[in-house]
């Protein structure tokens, strides 16, 4: 797929989400649907019961693969930058952290997301929270303007990673930090699977080998480059995605064969600095 049509499906995917109130990666016929599921996924992905319950309804829609809120060991007065923010749910936990004197500003290429966001803010009254409508590769905020970036499960859709870090590179504060959550790989995926835009829209065809995606981080210029955690994802919402099933079929793969080949996508918490130049 043309980088274009892989963000014009995504786009699309994830606006039907925000519309359908459906949650776990995937488009909206997803294994995963209602609040109560949403709750149950974000627990498995390291999510408290205070952080769930302390949220507005809708803000948590279980599309996450980690809490990189948790990661980021946010302060009073930090300016936090969440790429990709969906509903507003990291953006929010970060917002009680950073404070009054703190803000957070979240990006969203989706408008049905950021619709969502902003009526969320509002029920909250998060008077230190904004969201902007923009794609991660092309960031709507100022050089050196913000201490933190956090992400969840979201650079792995984007066709163009190397871009995502050197935008996050530029706008982050020397010294800065990257705390994301995202899907990587311990394995090349069948080109079939890799291929699906389904698959694309579920997290799973963008993904790329965790070496490559700590070398484009690198590459970017961060330093302290490291992966704090690294675990198999569940895929069983992955795997009720009708294109992956017609894709088990066209293999001729039997389900558990399946399963056994994509043990090898992986949740990973990674963090990294901007380095502080030394004149």
């Amino acid at each position: 797929m043309q980088d274009e049509a892989i963000r014009k499906r995504v786009r699309e995917g994830y606006g039907a989400i925000a519309k359908a109130e459906s949650s776990c990666c995937g488009p909206t016929k997803s294994c995963c649907s209602g609040p109560s599921l949403a709750e149950q996924v974000s627990k498995n992905i390291g999510y408290s019961d205070e952080e769930i319950e302390g949220v507005p309804d809708g803000a948590n829609l279980g599309l996450g693969c980690g809490n990189p809120v948790a990661l980021a060991s946010l302060k009073e007065g930090e300016v936090v930058l969440d790429l990709g923010s969906g509903a507003g749910f990291d953006c929010f936990l970060a917002a009680s952290k950073v404070g009054r004197t703190g803000k957070v500003i979240g990006i969203d290429m989706t408008a049905e997301m950021l619709e969502k966001a902003r009526e969320n803010a509002r029920k909250g009254d998060y008077q230190n929270v904004e969201f902007r409508l923009g794609e991660i590769e092309h960031i709507p905020v100022g050089d050196n303007s913000v201490d933190v970036i956090i992400s969840n499960c979201v650079i792995n859709l984007s066709p163009d990673k190397a871009a995502v870090f050197s935008e996050a590179f530029r706008v982050l504060k020397p010294g800065g930090r990257l705390m994301v959550s995202d899907i990587v790989l311990e394995g090349e995926l069948p080109d079939v699977v890799r291929e699906s835009a389904a698959a694309y829209v579920g997290c799973i065809s963008g993904a790329v080998l965790k070496e490559d995606y700590l070398s484009l981080i690198k590459h970017a210029g961060f330093a302290e480059v490291d992966v704090l955690e690294s675990k198999v994802f569940p895929i069983d919402c992955i795997n009720s995605d009708e294109t992956v099933l017609a894709a088990i079929d066209k293999l001729g793969l039997s389900q558990n064969e399946m399963d056994d080949l994509l043990v090898s996508v992986q949740s990973a918490k990674v963090k990294a600095v901007k380095p502080v130049r030394e004149d």
